[in-house]
């Protein structure tokens, strides 16, 4: 069984002290496995006479973080071979059957929740939202597959991928190369602070400049409200994933400095910045204009049909029919993806610091129960995997996983433990504790590079104090 780097909750002890006394990563858990990991071995043997000059890093919990030394090659070597082997056939297969659950899921609420059969109307109000979660969910499992045509692990064939990618996404008003040529970006660059795509954290700067206030005072200022951070956690939900797609609202601004892109005045925007929809937005090369194009029309086409239903059918049903559900899924996106990526136990890196193996290990599995597994195939339970191989199909998942873990050790992720209700939990708690990102007070050589959570609440450990 592979080891948990979470061996000691204290997320709720207040303002806890960075001393030698708290728990370390390396601690036993119940996940712990008595074995020693390949991850400390791995390298070894072509170690540097001279290791680079670190002190003691402690995450948001006050657990010692360490370094990940293994490579890249270690991880592919580990997982079984017959996991990187994708079948359209079967990709098809679960394509169909989601469609299948929306089609027969609409055709049973539209023919049998109608005032003639549910003449109670508040009866027919819960019956419908019921059918907004349920639409919303299996909508979610269309894009996780469109997600994975994106990343070529639905199939051989990447025009078989991209067509079924095209088709899905654009259903769901999702831009899909557009979305694709960003997402490979983030892949690329994952935990690192001056070039990842998505869910870049503050840092101690920015979110003191955000809030109006001097970096120093971070560390003396009341807790934020948890009615502030529950309006705050709502509007995210509402309105992440289209800021994201018309301003890159949670990518990096370094777009001048990035070798990708193009132009001049690289900033995030809205249809003369960085965005999804305009072919000469800086995220994006003069080569791919003609596949931008391709994903608006997707967009335009979707939206036609949607105009010709609401004109003809009403658009308070369209609102039922496609508009709930449509916020449902992206609920589930930025849920999904902001827990894949924001947690207090998780390191973010400076350029000089990142490397791709230590990015990858930077996300964290969690559980849904039946409704991950199956529903959304996998994507929440296997997030770690998919960033170091992500072609690797949602089937093979689970065991590729598996494989994974004996060559990570204690610098594998997971909250599965915590099942279903802990993934809901963990939304509140990543909330409240990860506010921005800042180095260990203290941190000196190498480790003033690796940047973790800290927040304003008093919860965890306490933000650094700085000179005014």
């Amino acid at each position: 069984m592979s080891s948990t780097a979470i061996p000691k909750r204290v997320a709720l002890n207040r303002m806890q002290t960075t001393d030698s006394s708290v728990a370390s990563s390396a601690s036993v858990s119940p996940m712990e496995s008595p074995r020693q990991s390949p991850s400390s071995t791995s390298l070894s043997s072509m170690a540097s006479e001279v290791e680079p000059r670190r002190t003691k890093m402690l995450d948001t919990y006050g657990n010692e973080f360490e370094i990940p030394n293994y490579t890249i090659k270690d991880i592919r070597d580990a997982i079984p071979p017959h996991c990187f082997e994708r079948s359209a056939a079967t990709s098809l297969y679960y394509v169909a059957r989601d469609f299948a659950l929306l089609g027969a899921t609409f055709y049973l609420f539209h023919n049998y929740v109608t005032p003639e059969t549910v003449p109670y109307l508040p009866a027919r109000v819960v019956l419908w939202g019921l059918y907004s979660v349920l639409q919303g969910l299996f909508g979610t499992g269309v894009w996780v597959l469109a997600h994975e045509c994106g990343h070529q692990a639905f199939s051989p064939s990447k025009k078989l991928n991209d067509t079924v990618g095209w088709i899905c996404h654009s259903a769901l008003l999702v831009p899909y190369f557009s979305w694709k040529i960003s997402h490979g970006k983030h892949h690329k660059a994952t935990g690192n602070l001056a070039r990842d795509m998505v869910f870049v954290p503050k840092t101690r700067e920015e979110y003191a400049s955000r809030i109006g206030k001097a970096a120093h005072e971070l560390s003396e200022l009341m807790e934020e409200t948890p009615i502030a951070t529950a309006c705050n956690l709502v509007l995210q939900q509402l309105f992440g994933w289209p800021m994201y797609l018309f301003t890159n609202v949670t990518g990096h601004n370094n777009h001048e400095r990035q070798p990708e892109g193009r132009g001049k005045g690289k900033k995030n925007g809205y249809f003369t910045g960085v965005n999804h929809f305009n072919p000469s937005s800086p995220l994006y090369e003069a080569k791919d204009a003609k596949l931008i194009l391709l994903s608006d029309l997707g967009l335009f086409i979707t939206l036609a049909v949607l105009y010709y239903i609401g004109t003809n059918f009403g658009w308070q049903n369209l609102l039922v029919w496609y508009g709930l559900p449509y916020l449902w899924v992206n609920h589930w996106l930025v849920a999904i993806t902001y827990l894949q990526h924001t947690d207090p136990t998780l390191p973010h890196y400076e350029p000089e610091v990142w490397n791709f193996a230590r990015g990858a290990a930077a996300t964290i599995d969690r559980e849904f129960g039946f409704i991950g597994r199956e529903l959304l195939h996998g994507i929440i339970e296997t997030h770690v995997l998919h960033h170091y191989v992500s072609t690797i199909p949602f089937y093979h998942a689970d065991e590729a996983s598996e494989a994974i873990k004996k060559v990570m050790g204690k610098h594998y992720r997971t909250e599965a433990h915590t099942g279903p209700l802990g993934f809901l939990k963990a939304m509140w708690t990543s909330f409240r504790m990860c506010q921005w990102v800042e180095p260990t007070e203290g941190a000196e050589g190498e480790s003033k590079g690796v940047l973790f959570f800290r927040n304003r609440n008093g919860l965890g450990v306490p933000p650094a104090k700085i000179a005014k």
